[in-house]
């Protein structure tokens, strides 16, 4: 498995992670509070995220680089796609962690 993680300066972290936990709900196996979410992703992939008063930190695990990589779009995309009074998000990630 390999990981990631991102820490994304916004002020509306809680509701950022509840919006995109609820959209992939409808799909995938999600489990959220306003200050945790955690999404089962295609291929394995999984999405840890907790919302801080002024940022989300995302924690992505995979079974490989490519998935990995794959993700790292998937989840920007769809958070920058909620936050678009503020997008794009800047997303720091930090490979390895």
């Amino acid at each position: 498995m390999v990981t990631t993680e991102a820490h994304v300066p916004t002020s509306h972290g809680s509701r950022y992670l509840q919006q995109l936990c609820k959209h992939w709900a409808h799909k995938l196996e999600v489990a959220f509070t306003p200050e945790h979410g955690k999404v089962k992703l295609p291929d394995g992939a999984v999405a840890d995220m907790r919302a801080a008063a002024d940022a989300l930190e995302v924690r992505l695990t995979a079974p490989d680089t490519e998935i990995l990589e794959r993700m790292k779009g998937v989840v920007a995309r769809h958070l920058d796609r909620f936050a678009f009074r503020e997008a794009p998000l800047p997303f720091e990630w930090r490979d390895g962690v």
